[in-house]
């Protein structure tokens, strides 16, 4: 008999940790049906049971579709065991999630997981009382150090297998009172065993269910509302105020607590720098930027220090051209393979896929440092300083959190927006999640950092904030528009404790990304070059040019027709530039494998001799321009496709993607013309126009009223 585990417990109390010690390697990622939403499911190891994780939820109200997730699941796949795991350093929060599962009549086990750190603060939980109180097993375990877990799989398989009973926590005579009527006015309509959850939903006036049961709430109105002036307030008010008080005194019952002065432990101490109202941004910005200074380098003047990543990088590209791509060309030279496919392996898929490869050790090492700042708890209390300055530009610390998964990859970030309740926030954070930059565009960071600023990491630097403030003019533009009008959602988000990261979790959570990465470089990177490189090595009559000779192509034909585009950038007739960024447009990570085929070289042996083609291209203003607008341009075709996903229709989706060109194109051109005068070089004539047209807009979009707004004042005056 197989057996299926829900894993279900609130944000930061340990669940992918525990869901990774039981599984281990034997699980696999897809999608909620109906959702972009990951559901990952494994085999518990040791055991046939498959364990299905759930979204990490606070309570199980439909307000965001993690809850929707979470609470159908239950009730219509009906799992044979729900498995809860809750923080025992914060049971008061905790334990609401906990009675809601057990409302809905399904078995519950709860994992009472950081046992441990209760120990250190000199506390204990009496875990008989607890399940006592609870009806139902109560496991102490440490997820991290993995104490526990074989009992707490013995308990959930005994529970799973064995009679099914129901249970409840008594929330006091008045609302149970009630509770009863809807009870029996559902008899015959639903499962006995969650009669209670679907009373208790009505009570609570829950959208969905109550258009379900709309003739028992019709025949039980009277009596609610007589209810509620008895209690003094909403009916949903009194049930959560009386879950409340009924966990309070199970805490009271089961929990020994110390005299330990929190204010004085070391994390009250590190938020009293990192979340400090005046502090907190700069330390955020110091954390970030030695970051990227570990990954890419730094240098003023003659002092230099590489990048951990950049010294990998260089190796990996040093090792792809030689002796990789040399050993490749003197193998068909050898076996007198034709001239048309050695320029197809050597110039168009070695040197493309090769190019966007090299860049893979750079990029997991700034994974590891991401990975470690979110599990050491810090991200948290950046959204927490981000949310001060967000306000003020009509977002929420909300929009920050999938900003941060966006650094990653942009698809998961865009994704992550639907855990955002205000719909005016979310479309507003969807559309501007792919302005920070993704791990995509980090090699093409690197590839300007190195070739106009001699490896200096604090270009990835200004990439960031540039990219946050352009977040920020996004929130103020898109409130003077009627359809994203509005005030900003309540931030209200858990401080999780600091911990030591697991570096389970690191490795792991390092490789998914990778993984992905690697695996787009073989498929969307992979096919782009060689397109590019069919185009490249043909003229319009299909007549092979040659290996490296472009001149009189299909590509450069197109490149030339259109790079006048971007002569106002200080571009000039480099349509190498143009092509490349258009190919970006497939994937971001196309963008150095293109031009790697059109200069002729790959981005490897240390990278001087890109650099040095592109330093004679580029002046260090035009080279910045250019590093803006692919940054802040349209994203890859998988991000547009989670943005149209998240926006709803094709036509919101096009304007969120001719809006993000030319934000794009405004703000490259206002870098190009104020660094070019900062570097003492006179911009092209053509830049400073479109520069002034530029500031000229975005100011209008920034500071003008609604006019939509107004016009609609003005009517509801006219007919007042």
């Amino acid at each position: 008999m197989s057996i299926t585990v829900a894993l279900a417990g609130n944000p930061n109390s340990g669940k992918t940790t525990l869901f990774n010690k039981l599984t281990g390697s034997r699980q696999r990622v897809g999608n909620w049906p109906g959702v972009t939403i990951d559901r990952k499911v494994g085999k518990i190891r040791g055991t046939d049971a498959e364990i299905v994780d759930l979204p990490g939820i606070y309570s199980l109200s439909p307000y965001s579709p993690e809850e929707r997730v979470t609470r159908n699941y239950v009730m219509e796949e009906s799992p044979d065991v729900i498995l809860n795991i809750v923080d025992a350093s914060n049971l008061e929060r905790n334990l609401y999630f906990t009675l809601q599962l057990i409302d809905m009549g399904a078995p519950v086990v709860v994992a009472l997981n950081m046992i441990d750190v209760l120990k250190e603060r000199g506390e204990s939980v009496d875990v008989e009382a607890l399940s006592k109180s609870l009806g139902c097993p109560v496991v102490p375990i440490s997820a991290l150090r993995r104490t526990g877990i074989d009992e707490l799989v013995k308990t959930v398989l005994d529970t799973a297998s064995g009679e099914k009973k129901t249970s409840y926590v008594d929330l006091g005579p008045s609302v149970e009172g009630m509770v009863d009527k809807y009870k029996s006015a559902l008899s015959d309509k639903v499962p006995d065993n969650s009669t209670r959850w679907f009373a208790l939903k009505l009570l609570e006036k829950d959208e969905e269910v109550c258009s379900r049961f709309n003739d028992v709430v019709e025949s039980l109105s009277a009596e609610e509302k007589e209810f509620e002036e008895k209690e003094g307030d909403k009916a949903d008010s009194i049930v959560a105020t009386a879950r409340y008080a009924a966990i309070g005194k199970i805490i009271e019952g089961c929990m020994k607590k110390s005299d330990f002065d929190y204010s004085k432990s070391l994390s009250e101490k590190i938020d009293g720098i990192v979340t400090h109202r005046i502090l907190g941004l700069p330390m955020f910005i110091l954390i970030i930027g030695a970051v990227f200074i570990a990954v890419i380098g730094f240098s003023v003047g003659d002092f230099e220090v590489k990048g951990v990543g950049t010294y990998f990088t260089d190796l990996v590209n040093g090792w792809i051209e030689d002796p990789f791509a040399v050993s490749v060309e003197q193998w068909c030279v050898d076996n007198q393979v034709s001239e048309e496919l050695t320029g197809l392996l050597v110039n168009g898929i070695i040197a493309g896929v090769g190019a966007v490869i090299g860049f893979l050790p750079q990029m997991m090492i700034l994974f590891v440092f991401m990975i470690i700042l979110e599990e050491f708890g810090y991200m948290a209390r950046a959204a927490f300083v981000m949310d001060r300055i967000f306000r003020h530009f009509g977002l929420s610390g909300k929009s920050f959190i999938p900003l941060l998964v966006g650094t990653g990859c942009g698809v998961p970030g865009i994704m992550s927006t639907r855990t955002i309740e205000s719909e005016r926030d979310r479309r507003i954070t969807a559309m501007s999640v792919t302005f920070v930059p993704c791990g995509a565009k980090l090699p093409i960071i690197a590839l300007i950092a190195g070739a106009l600023f001699n490896e200096n990491g604090l270009i990835a630097l200004f990439c960031y904030i540039l990219g946050l403030v352009v977040v920020l003019m996004t929130g103020l533009i898109m409130k003077n528009f009627k359809s994203f009008s509005g005030t900003p959602v309540p931030f209200i988000m858990e401080l999780p404790p600091y911990h030591i990261p697991s570096w389970i979790n690191i490795i792991q959570g390092t490789f998914e990304r990778a993984w992905a990465f690697v695996k787009k470089a073989g498929t969307f990177v992979l096919l782009s070059a060689i397109v590019i490189w069919f185009f490249a090595s043909y003229d319009p009559s299909l007549h092979y040019l040659g290996a490296e000779e472009w001149s009189g192509s299909m590509l450069q034909c197109f490149g030339e027709a259109v790079c006048g585009l971007f002569q106002p950038l200080g571009w000039g007739d480099n349509w190498q530039l143009t092509v490349s960024s258009i190919s970006g447009l497939v994937a971001k990570e196309n963008l150095v494998g293109t031009l790697g085929q059109l200069l002729g070289y790959e981005v490897g042996e240390q990278g001087e001799e890109i650099w040095e083609i592109l330093g004679n291209m580029l002046t260090p203003a035009a080279g910045l321009a250019f590093l803006v607008f692919n940054l802040l341009c349209v994203p890859c075709f998988a991000a547009i496709g989670a943005m149209h996903r998240e926006l709803g229709t094709w036509k919101d989706t096009g304007i969120a993607a001719l809006y993000q060109c030319l934000i794009a194109y405004a703000v490259a051109e206002i870098v190009y013309v104020i660094v070019s005068f900062i570097d003492g070089q006179t911009p092209v004539t053509s830049g400073v126009v479109m520069c002034v047209i530029s500031v000229i807009a975005l100011l209008f979009l920034l500071i003008r009223p609604d006019l939509k707004l107004k016009a609609g004042k003005e009517t509801a005056e006219e007919v007042a």
